[in-house]
């Protein structure tokens, strides 16, 4: 004796009971539809002698992905949940668009940038080299210490002046420093420069004054800005009531700043400030001017021109000797070294926010 279903019995087929794909399902299919196009274009590319295009191989893939996903859903769940996961598609099709930049970039840097990442580079200037070899420890040195000096200058001030602007300020002076810490966002990184050697010119009365610690106050002026505006959305983020729970305590209110609002608002404050650095440290301009470049290492920040890695990427491939090639792998590799320290940043501001975040208990 054979039972049915109430159901089957009526010959009425429920939607939401039919069929289901596994939940790795989509993700197989749109890895196997990102393997089919980078394959097809991999082999258009070796049998014409171009590139492989992978930013286009990814967006035809995703594509190709929209359209399966949709045909197998409707055979397998039916018509409802395949408009559904369609719809879901197109949403991460659209993300997966914005990312193509980013990973067309990265792609092309790994792949040009990695025949010139090699020890030499790491170890040695360019001070008497002309074709192949050389390095830039030279550029690298001069961006860590004038992008930390640049950090020391513009942390302090930029914190300071969020904290004046939630914890204290009110009233005109206030709204002058919101007004000009907005109009200092806006400032083109050359002109950061063009102030920063025309200040120290008019000061030491040199005009052709070119050293590391003018680049340092010219990126700070493009970091305080970055510092200033994050830090005060963090600071605003701290519940009134700590505040208030600590004044009840008779704490002091610049105790209350150290001891609560901060260590609070410590994580957002870290992830600022290597935002605020990740936007200064590939500036090439201002340094041009007022850093000026050399072939030589030099760990001086007051005296005689520096090299950084913006402005040695910029001469490599800007000014190619007889070697081009030998040029333009040094310029890829810096660029590679640069996005390299940027991604270091990140990580190390996460490790900062989750080592002194506030550890919240029940």
């Amino acid at each position: 004796m054979t039972t049915t279903t109430p159901t089957e019995t009526r010959g009425i087929t429920n939607s939401l009971t039919t069929g289901r794909l596994p939940k790795w399902a989509p993700w197989a299919l749109l890895a196997g539809s990102w393997a089919v196009m980078s394959i097809i274009f991999a082999l258009v590319a070796a049998g014409s002698g171009g590139e492989l295009n992978i930013a286009l191989a990814i967006f035809l893939g995703t594509i190709l992905f929209d359209v399966l996903i949709f045909v197998l859903a409707y055979l397998v769940e039916g018509a409802r949940q395949a408009r559904n996961r369609l719809v879901t598609s197109l949403v991460a099709t659209a993300f997966i668009i914005a990312l193509l930049p980013l990973i067309s970039l990265i792609f092309t840097v790994l792949t040009e940038g990695l025949h010139r990442f090699d020890l030499q580079f790491f170890t040695s200037s360019m001070r008497n080299v002309v074709g192949e070899g050389g390095g830039a420890l030279h550029a690298i040195t001069g961006t860590l210490l004038i992008t930390g000096m640049a950090t020391l200058i513009s942390v302090p001030v930029g914190l300071l002046t969020s904290i004046y602007l939630v914890e204290y300020g009110r009233g005109p002076l206030a709204r002058a420093i919101t007004f000009f810490v907005d109009v200092m966002t806006g400032i083109p990184s050359i002109v950061a420069g063009l102030f920063a050697f025309a200040f120290f010119a008019l000061i030491f009365d040199d005009p052709g004054i070119r050293f590391g610690f003018g680049g340092s106050i010219a990126l700070s002026l493009l970091m305080i800005p970055v510092v200033v505006r994050s830090s005060e959305e963090m600071l605003k983020l701290v519940p009134n009531e700590l505040r208030e729970a600590a004044y009840a305590l008779g704490v002091p209110k610049w105790l209350t700043i150290l001891k609560v609002v901060i260590p609070t608002s410590i994580a957002g404050i870290a992830t600022g400030v290597t935002l605020a650095i990740a936007r200064v440290i590939g500036e090439t301009a201002p340094l041009l001017i007022i850093a000026g470049f050399t072939a030589s290492m030099n760990y001086d920040l007051f005296e005689n021109r520096m090299m950084t890695l913006p402005v040695f990427v910029y001469t490599q491939y800007a000014n190619p000797g007889t070697d081009v090639n030998a040029y333009l792998e040094r310029a890829w590799a810096g660029a590679l070294t640069l996005i390299l320290i940027v991604m270091a940043l990140n990580l190390i501001a996460r490790l900062i926010a989750r080592i002194f975040s506030p550890k919240l208990g029940r």
